[in-house]
């Protein structure tokens, strides 16, 4: 425990050091194809490590699991399926650069939970006009939007997970080729943000540290997440995982002060 104390940014209280673990767990949950779990991964770290410094500790775990979920999908999909998405995207995460370097702790606690709040919620929409975003996904300008909306959440929170799943569930293309087009966008987006996560002091040595101690839950996450898929229905998963995002999200919110 001291060489966590010293050398990392994990806390020395053993209930948040799991509850650390439970969030790098869902980074894999995600990966193996439980979406939901990334928002609520989200939530966890920012309450645990402070809602700035956790974009720096979660986004390198997630470039491995994108690694990962690169070599296991790269038979589907192709990297010109992803292009369209590339310059709105671009574009979000500068924008997200520039609000992260202006906002305090609290301030980012509050954007976060608002942010988390408003996907669920256009997710329950979308789960009710189905047909209405699968024709706007036609509109150049619908593509743009999202890839902007995308980019910025990503950079702010790691959070785009459910703005990019609505997109490309929306092109109709078949499970292999939504994987490897998904894997193959979050590989790029994580990759190029983490210039920009270097200069605002949000990846560091401590935080690399900090990804060792936590890679193996990681792993177990995507293992378990395989196991999870085929034992329990997928919708009654993610209900629950809704619901305890709401939550938490508005946990976050209200103890921001």
């Amino acid at each position: 425990m001291d060489w966590l104390a010293q050398n990392t940014l994990l806390p020395s209280d053993l209930g948040l050091l799991g509850l650390a673990f439970l969030g790098a767990i869902c980074i894999g949950l995600s990966k193996a194809g439980l979406a939901g779990t990334a928002t609520f991964n989200v939530i966890l770290m920012a309450k645990i490590f402070g809602a700035k410094p956790s974009v720096g500790i979660v986004l390198p775990l997630l470039v491995t699991a994108d690694i990962m979920g690169f070599l296991l999908n790269r038979q589907g999909g192709s990297w010109r399926q992803v292009l369209p998405m590339v310059p709105a995207a671009i574009l979000g995460v500068l924008v997200g650069w520039q609000l992260l370097t202006y906002i305090d702790n609290t301030s980012a606690r509050w954007l976060i939970g608002l942010i988390i709040l408003g996907l669920l919620a256009f997710n329950q929409i979308l789960a009710r006009r189905e047909d209405l975003f699968r024709a706007l996904t036609q509109n150049r300008g619908f593509t743009w939007g999202m890839g902007l909306l995308g980019g910025t959440t990503t950079m702010l929170a790691n959070a785009a997970g459910p703005i990019m799943t609505v997109y490309f569930l929306a092109q109709r293309w078949d499970k292999k080729t939504y994987l490897g087009v998904f894997s193959r966008f979050f590989l790029f987006i994580n990759l190029f943000k983490l210039p920009f996560s270097r200069h605002l002091g949000l990846v560091n040595a401590p935080s690399l540290y900090t990804n060792l101690v936590l890679l193996p839950g990681v792993v177990v996450g995507i293992g378990l997440g395989w196991w999870i898929l085929q034992k329990i229905p997928q919708k009654y998963f993610e209900k629950v995982l809704t619901v305890l995002t709401a939550l938490a999200a508005l946990w976050l919110i209200l103890s921001a002060n």
